[in-house]
Protein backbone atom coordinates (compact mmCIF):
# COMPACT_ATOMS: atom_id res chain seq x y z
CA UNK A 1 0.00 0.00 0.00
CA UNK A 2 1.15 3.77 -0.59
CA UNK A 3 2.70 5.46 1.70
CA UNK A 4 1.11 8.77 0.52
CA UNK A 5 -1.87 9.50 -1.21
CA UNK A 6 -0.81 11.63 -4.83
CA UNK A 7 -1.27 15.01 -3.24
CA UNK A 8 1.37 14.35 -0.07
CA UNK A 9 3.17 13.44 -2.73
CA UNK A 10 3.48 15.79 -4.89
CA UNK A 11 4.68 18.10 -1.99
CA UNK A 12 6.77 16.02 -1.20
CA UNK A 13 8.48 15.60 -4.51
CA UNK A 14 8.36 19.37 -5.31
CA UNK A 15 10.80 20.67 -2.94
CA UNK A 16 13.81 18.16 -3.24
CA UNK A 17 16.13 16.82 -5.69
CA UNK A 18 14.30 13.30 -7.26
CA UNK A 19 17.23 10.28 -8.11
CA UNK A 20 16.61 7.82 -10.47
CA UNK A 21 19.03 4.87 -9.41
CA UNK A 22 20.90 2.62 -12.02
CA UNK A 23 19.28 -1.06 -12.18
CA UNK A 24 21.83 -3.71 -11.40
CA UNK A 25 22.60 -6.25 -13.25
CA UNK A 26 24.92 -9.22 -13.33
CA UNK A 27 27.56 -10.09 -16.21
CA UNK A 28 24.90 -11.98 -17.94
CA UNK A 29 22.62 -9.21 -17.84
CA UNK A 30 20.33 -10.76 -15.45
CA UNK A 31 18.77 -8.79 -12.49
CA UNK A 32 21.47 -8.49 -9.41
CA UNK A 33 18.74 -8.08 -6.58
CA UNK A 34 21.38 -8.49 -4.10
CA UNK A 35 23.39 -5.37 -5.68
CA UNK A 36 20.52 -3.31 -6.48
CA UNK A 37 19.08 -3.58 -2.91
CA UNK A 38 22.45 -2.23 -1.27
CA UNK A 39 22.23 0.58 -4.23
CA UNK A 40 18.62 1.90 -3.66
CA UNK A 41 19.91 1.94 0.50
CA UNK A 42 22.41 3.84 0.05
CA UNK A 43 20.34 6.26 -2.41
CA UNK A 44 17.78 6.25 -0.02
CA UNK A 45 19.93 7.22 2.84
CA UNK A 46 20.94 10.76 0.81
CA UNK A 47 18.36 13.24 1.43
CA UNK A 48 16.73 13.45 -1.84
CA UNK A 49 13.06 13.77 -2.24
CA UNK A 50 11.98 10.68 -3.98
CA UNK A 51 13.82 7.72 -5.94
CA UNK A 52 12.21 6.53 -9.07
CA UNK A 53 12.92 3.00 -9.74
CA UNK A 54 12.88 1.24 -13.13
CA UNK A 55 13.04 4.75 -15.05
CA UNK A 56 15.58 5.82 -17.59
CA UNK A 57 18.96 5.62 -15.59
CA UNK A 58 16.87 2.51 -14.80
CA UNK A 59 17.35 1.04 -18.21
CA UNK A 60 13.40 1.08 -17.99
CA UNK A 61 13.04 0.32 -21.53
CA UNK A 62 14.68 -3.12 -21.72
CA UNK A 63 13.05 -4.46 -18.62
CA UNK A 64 10.12 -6.93 -19.50
CA UNK A 65 6.75 -6.37 -16.97
CA UNK A 66 7.69 -8.68 -14.32
CA UNK A 67 11.61 -7.42 -14.62
CA UNK A 68 9.75 -3.96 -13.65
CA UNK A 69 7.11 -4.78 -11.24
CA UNK A 70 10.43 -6.73 -9.71
CA UNK A 71 12.49 -3.64 -9.44
CA UNK A 72 10.13 -1.94 -8.17
CA UNK A 73 8.89 -3.87 -5.80
CA UNK A 74 12.67 -4.04 -4.26
CA UNK A 75 13.03 -0.49 -4.23
CA UNK A 76 10.13 -0.12 -2.10
CA UNK A 77 11.51 -2.75 0.30
CA UNK A 78 14.75 -1.23 0.61
CA UNK A 79 13.32 2.72 0.87
CA UNK A 80 9.64 2.76 1.25
CA UNK A 81 9.97 3.79 5.18
CA UNK A 82 12.34 6.49 4.44
CA UNK A 83 11.35 8.12 1.27
CA UNK A 84 8.77 8.16 -1.48
CA UNK A 85 9.25 5.40 -3.59
CA UNK A 86 7.50 5.73 -7.87
CA UNK A 87 7.70 3.12 -10.52
CA UNK A 88 7.42 3.88 -14.31
CA UNK A 89 5.38 2.69 -16.63
CA UNK A 90 5.60 2.33 -20.75
CA UNK A 91 5.44 0.87 -23.62
CA UNK A 92 1.51 0.16 -25.27
CA UNK A 93 -1.13 1.73 -23.34
CA UNK A 94 -2.30 -1.91 -21.52
CA UNK A 95 1.67 -2.49 -20.80
CA UNK A 96 1.75 0.96 -19.00
CA UNK A 97 -1.45 0.16 -17.36
CA UNK A 98 0.14 -3.36 -16.00
CA UNK A 99 3.06 -1.48 -15.15
CA UNK A 100 1.32 1.34 -12.95
CA UNK A 101 -1.14 -1.19 -11.47
CA UNK A 102 2.11 -3.64 -10.36
CA UNK A 103 3.64 -0.43 -8.87
CA UNK A 104 0.84 -0.11 -6.71
CA UNK A 105 0.51 -3.49 -5.96
CA UNK A 106 4.43 -3.32 -4.73
CA UNK A 107 3.79 -0.12 -2.46
CA UNK A 108 4.81 2.40 -4.62
CA UNK A 109 3.55 5.91 -3.90
CA UNK A 110 3.17 7.02 -7.66
CA UNK A 111 4.61 6.71 -11.17
CA UNK A 112 6.37 8.03 -13.80
CA UNK A 113 4.07 7.30 -17.30
CA UNK A 114 7.04 7.44 -19.82
CA UNK A 115 5.56 8.20 -23.58
CA UNK A 116 3.69 5.32 -25.89
CA UNK A 117 6.40 2.56 -27.35
CA UNK A 118 7.16 3.60 -30.94
CA UNK A 119 4.25 5.09 -32.39
CA UNK A 120 3.38 8.33 -33.30
CA UNK A 121 -0.20 10.29 -31.57
CA UNK A 122 -1.46 13.16 -31.40
CA UNK A 123 -3.65 14.97 -28.77
CA UNK A 124 -6.61 12.86 -28.36
CA UNK A 125 -4.88 9.44 -28.72
CA UNK A 126 -2.49 10.80 -26.00
CA UNK A 127 -5.26 12.16 -23.72
CA UNK A 128 -6.95 8.34 -23.81
CA UNK A 129 -3.75 6.62 -23.40
CA UNK A 130 -2.44 8.93 -20.03
CA UNK A 131 -6.44 8.71 -18.98
CA UNK A 132 -6.04 4.87 -19.57
CA UNK A 133 -3.19 4.50 -16.69
CA UNK A 134 -4.44 7.52 -14.41
CA UNK A 135 -8.04 5.63 -14.31
CA UNK A 136 -6.00 2.19 -13.56
CA UNK A 137 -4.70 3.55 -10.43
CA UNK A 138 -5.23 5.44 -7.16
CA UNK A 139 -1.32 6.24 -6.76
CA UNK A 140 0.02 9.34 -8.29
CA UNK A 141 0.86 9.58 -11.93
CA UNK A 142 3.30 12.54 -13.30
CA UNK A 143 3.35 12.94 -17.39
CA UNK A 144 6.72 12.63 -19.54
CA UNK A 145 6.78 15.08 -21.96
CA UNK A 146 9.33 13.50 -24.47
CA UNK A 147 9.78 12.30 -27.91
CA UNK A 148 6.11 11.02 -29.10
CA UNK A 149 4.57 12.06 -25.83
CA UNK A 150 4.61 16.03 -26.26
CA UNK A 151 1.32 16.80 -24.31
CA UNK A 152 -0.37 20.37 -25.16
CA UNK A 153 -1.33 22.52 -22.19
CA UNK A 154 -4.96 21.79 -23.03
CA UNK A 155 -4.18 18.43 -22.86
CA UNK A 156 -2.40 18.54 -19.68
CA UNK A 157 -5.53 20.62 -18.20
CA UNK A 158 -7.94 18.12 -19.48
CA UNK A 159 -6.21 15.33 -17.59
CA UNK A 160 -5.63 17.23 -14.59
CA UNK A 161 -9.78 17.79 -14.23
CA UNK A 162 -10.49 14.14 -14.79
CA UNK A 163 -7.97 12.75 -12.62
CA UNK A 164 -7.21 13.75 -9.10
CA UNK A 165 -4.08 11.31 -9.16
CA UNK A 166 -2.37 13.50 -11.66
CA UNK A 167 0.42 15.22 -9.73
CA UNK A 168 2.76 16.12 -12.05
CA UNK A 169 4.71 17.09 -15.03
CA UNK A 170 8.27 16.43 -16.33
CA UNK A 171 10.00 17.55 -19.17
CA UNK A 172 12.67 16.57 -21.42
CA UNK A 173 11.80 18.69 -24.72
CA UNK A 174 12.98 22.09 -23.20
CA UNK A 175 10.65 24.23 -25.38
CA UNK A 176 10.31 27.17 -23.30
CA UNK A 177 7.35 28.58 -25.16
CA UNK A 178 5.67 25.11 -24.62
CA UNK A 179 6.93 25.18 -20.76
CA UNK A 180 5.47 28.85 -20.58
CA UNK A 181 1.83 27.82 -21.28
CA UNK A 182 2.06 24.85 -19.67
CA UNK A 183 2.68 26.38 -16.36
CA UNK A 184 0.38 29.35 -17.09
CA UNK A 185 -2.58 26.87 -17.68
CA UNK A 186 -2.35 24.58 -15.14
CA UNK A 187 -0.20 26.86 -12.16
CA UNK A 188 0.04 25.07 -8.79
CA UNK A 189 -2.39 22.37 -9.81
CA UNK A 190 0.94 20.86 -10.93
CA UNK A 191 4.28 20.21 -9.89
CA UNK A 192 6.66 20.62 -12.64
CA UNK A 193 10.33 18.99 -13.07
CA UNK A 194 13.07 19.06 -15.45
CA UNK A 195 14.22 15.92 -17.24
CA UNK A 196 16.39 16.96 -19.94
CA UNK A 197 19.89 15.07 -20.20
CA UNK A 198 21.61 15.60 -17.30
CA UNK A 199 19.37 17.81 -16.04
CA UNK A 200 22.01 19.83 -13.91
CA UNK A 201 22.78 21.46 -17.03
CA UNK A 202 19.42 23.10 -17.80
CA UNK A 203 18.10 23.57 -13.59
CA UNK A 204 18.72 27.36 -13.39
CA UNK A 205 16.95 28.96 -16.16
CA UNK A 206 13.83 26.33 -15.38
CA UNK A 207 13.57 27.54 -12.13
CA UNK A 208 12.70 30.62 -13.39
CA UNK A 209 9.58 28.28 -15.13
CA UNK A 210 8.24 27.14 -12.00
CA UNK A 211 10.49 24.06 -12.21
CA UNK A 212 11.65 23.18 -8.71
CA UNK A 213 13.33 20.36 -8.87
CA UNK A 214 14.25 18.09 -11.26
CA UNK A 215 15.59 14.10 -12.05
CA UNK A 216 19.76 13.80 -11.48
CA UNK A 217 21.21 10.80 -12.78
CA UNK A 218 24.19 12.04 -11.57
CA UNK A 219 23.36 11.19 -7.95
CA UNK A 220 23.64 7.44 -8.42
CA UNK A 221 27.39 8.25 -8.49
CA UNK A 222 28.10 11.49 -6.91
CA UNK A 223 25.55 12.50 -4.25
CA UNK A 224 26.65 14.98 -2.13
CA UNK A 225 27.86 16.97 -5.58
CA UNK A 226 24.32 16.67 -6.68
CA UNK A 227 22.86 17.64 -3.72
CA UNK A 228 24.58 20.63 -3.03
CA UNK A 229 24.33 21.67 -7.27
CA UNK A 230 20.49 21.07 -6.63
CA UNK A 231 20.51 23.72 -3.26
CA UNK A 232 22.87 26.21 -5.40
CA UNK A 233 19.88 26.10 -8.08
CA UNK A 234 17.05 26.22 -4.93
CA UNK A 235 18.93 29.65 -3.99
CA UNK A 236 19.26 30.44 -7.34
CA UNK A 237 23.13 31.32 -6.45
CA UNK A 238 24.16 31.86 -10.53
CA UNK A 239 28.14 31.80 -9.52
CA UNK A 240 27.86 28.93 -7.61
CA UNK A 241 26.02 26.90 -10.41
CA UNK A 242 28.67 28.01 -12.83
CA UNK A 243 31.66 27.17 -10.89
CA UNK A 244 30.40 23.52 -10.07
CA UNK A 245 28.96 23.57 -14.04
CA UNK A 246 32.52 24.03 -15.03
CA UNK A 247 34.20 22.28 -13.11
CA UNK A 248 32.78 18.60 -13.48
CA UNK A 249 29.07 18.74 -15.38
CA UNK A 250 30.03 20.33 -18.54
CA UNK A 251 33.53 18.21 -18.39
CA UNK A 252 31.41 15.20 -17.92
CA UNK A 253 29.17 16.18 -20.83
CA UNK A 254 31.69 16.07 -23.42
CA UNK A 255 32.52 12.59 -22.19
CA UNK A 256 28.68 11.33 -22.12
CA UNK A 257 28.20 13.05 -25.80
CA UNK A 258 31.28 10.64 -27.26
CA UNK A 259 28.85 7.90 -28.27
CA UNK A 260 25.01 8.03 -28.61
CA UNK A 261 23.79 6.08 -25.32
CA UNK A 262 26.40 6.86 -23.30
CA UNK A 263 23.85 9.31 -21.60
CA UNK A 264 22.98 5.65 -18.98
CA UNK A 265 26.22 3.99 -19.78
CA UNK A 266 28.21 7.30 -18.04
CA UNK A 267 26.18 6.68 -14.91
CA UNK A 268 27.16 3.09 -14.46
CA UNK A 269 30.54 3.59 -15.27
CA UNK A 270 30.48 6.91 -12.87
CA UNK A 271 29.47 4.07 -10.08
CA UNK A 272 32.50 1.88 -11.06
CA UNK A 273 35.06 4.57 -10.88
CA UNK A 274 34.04 5.53 -7.09
CA UNK A 275 33.47 1.67 -6.15
CA UNK A 276 29.82 0.86 -6.22
CA UNK A 277 29.56 -1.23 -9.87
CA UNK A 278 26.25 -2.19 -10.84
CA UNK A 279 27.88 -4.32 -13.34
CA UNK A 280 26.96 -3.76 -17.28
CA UNK A 281 23.92 -1.55 -19.15
CA UNK A 282 22.40 -3.92 -21.73
CA UNK A 283 21.93 -3.84 -25.26
CA UNK A 284 21.44 -1.82 -27.25
CA UNK A 285 23.00 0.19 -25.06
CA UNK A 286 26.92 -0.14 -24.61
CA UNK A 287 29.48 0.34 -21.98
CA UNK A 288 32.18 3.19 -21.75
CA UNK A 289 35.38 2.27 -23.56
CA UNK A 290 38.13 1.78 -21.43
CA UNK A 291 39.99 5.33 -22.33
CA UNK A 292 36.31 6.62 -21.51
CA UNK A 293 36.11 5.15 -18.34
CA UNK A 294 39.46 6.61 -17.61
CA UNK A 295 38.82 9.61 -18.78
CA UNK A 296 35.73 10.06 -16.25
CA UNK A 297 37.92 8.90 -13.42
CA UNK A 298 40.80 11.63 -14.33
CA UNK A 299 37.78 13.75 -14.52
CA UNK A 300 36.30 12.68 -11.03
CA UNK A 301 39.76 13.21 -9.55
CA UNK A 302 40.58 17.10 -10.67
CA UNK A 303 36.99 17.74 -10.05
CA UNK A 304 37.72 16.93 -6.49
CA UNK A 305 34.19 15.27 -5.67
CA UNK A 306 35.08 11.65 -5.54
CA UNK A 307 35.75 11.80 -1.59
CA UNK A 308 31.80 13.06 -1.34
CA UNK A 309 30.57 9.96 -3.57
CA UNK A 310 31.21 7.87 0.03
CA UNK A 311 30.47 10.09 2.74
CA UNK A 312 26.48 10.31 2.46
CA UNK A 313 25.78 6.79 3.82
CA UNK A 314 28.39 7.31 6.48
CA UNK A 315 26.83 10.17 7.78
CA UNK A 316 23.15 8.68 8.26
Amino acid sequence: MASHSPVELAALLKDGLLSFPATAFRPDFEFDEDAYRQHIDWQSRGGVGGLFAAGGTGEGFSLTPDETARVVRVAVEEAGARIPVLGSAGGSTSQAVTNAQSAEAAGADGVLLLPPYLTECDQDGLLAHASAVCSATGIGIILYNRANAVYSAETVAALAEAHPNLIGFKDAVGDIEHLTRVYATNGDRLFYLGGLPTAETFALPLVQLGMSTYSSAMYNFLPDFALEFYQDVRRQDRAAVTEKLNRFVLPYLEIRDRVKGYGVSIVKAGLRVVGRDLGPVRPPLQNLSKEDESDLADLIDAAGVRRTSTTTRERA
